[in-house]
C-alpha cells in the first residue's frame, strides 16, 4: 500500500506542476481537478471512506466553478483539429489511470467481507459491542453519528453546506444589482 500511495504522491506532485506552468487556463484547472481526485483516492487508499466522499462532493462542486469562470473567461475553442502527440499522451495517462485504479483493487477485501473481522479492535467492533452502553443513545448509528463521531460529522456538513451555498452563489443566473445601479435606471 506504500507503493501506491508514493505513486499516487508522484501523481498529484506532476498535476499540481503542471496545473502551476502551464498558460492555458482551462488545462491548470483540470490538473488542479486531477490532483484533488488524487487526493481522495488517498482517502481511500488511507480507509477514510467518509474524508474521501467528502473530498471528491467538494472536488466536483469546485471543478464545476473553476471550468464555468475560465470558459467564460479564456474563450477557449475547442476545434477538430487535434495534435496527434497530445492525443498519445491522453491514451498513455488514460491508460495508466486505469492500471492504477485496477492496482487498488486488487487491496481490496473479498466482496462480502465484512470489515469487522479483519480486525480485532476495529471501531466498528468497540461500536456494536459498547455504543449504547457508552452513549445511552436510543439506536447505535445516532451513537455513532452523535457521540463517537460528532466532530467529524459536524465538519463534513458543514463543509458540504459551505460548498453549495458557493456553488449556489456564483452560478446563479441573476445577478443582484446594488443600490445604486437601480436608482441610476
Amino acid at each position: 500500500m506504500i507503493e501506491l500511495l508514493g505513486l499516487l504522491l508522484i501523481f498529484m506532485i506532476i498535476g499540481a506542476i503542471i496545473a502551476v506552468e502551464t498558460r492555458d487556463l482551462l488545462a491548470s484547472v483540470i490538473c488542479v481537478g486531477a490532483v484533488g481526485f488524487g487526493a481522495s483516492i488517498a482517502f481511500l487508499l488511507l480507509r477514510a471512506p467518509d474524508v474521501a466522499i467528502i473530498q471528491i462532493v467538494v472536488e466536483v462542486l469546485v471543478l464545476v466553478i473553476l471550468i464555468r469562470a475560465t470558459i467564460s473567461r479564456d474563450l477557449t475553442a475547442i476545434s477538430g483539429d487535434r495534435e496527434f502527440f497530445g492525443m498519445v499522451v491522453a491514451i498513455v495517462l488514460l491508460f495508466v489511470v486505469f492500471l492504477f485504479g485496477m492496482r487498488v483493487f486488487e487491496h481490496l477485501p473479498p466482496f462480502g467481507q465484512p470489515a469487522i473481522e479483519t480486525l480485532a479492535q476495529s471501531p466498528a467492533r468497540v461500536y456494536i459491542e459498547s455504543g449504547l452502553r457508552d452513549t445511552g443513545a436510543a439506536n447505535l448509528v445516532t451513537s455513532v453519528l452523535l457521540d463517537y463521531r460528532a466532530y467529524d460529522t459536524l465538519g463534513e456538513a458543514t463543509v458540504l453546506f459551505t460548498a453549495i451555498l458557493g456553488a449556489l452563489a456564483i452560478l446563479r443566473k441573476k445577478a443582484r444589482k446594488r443600490k445604486e445601479d437601480r436608482e441610476e435606471e
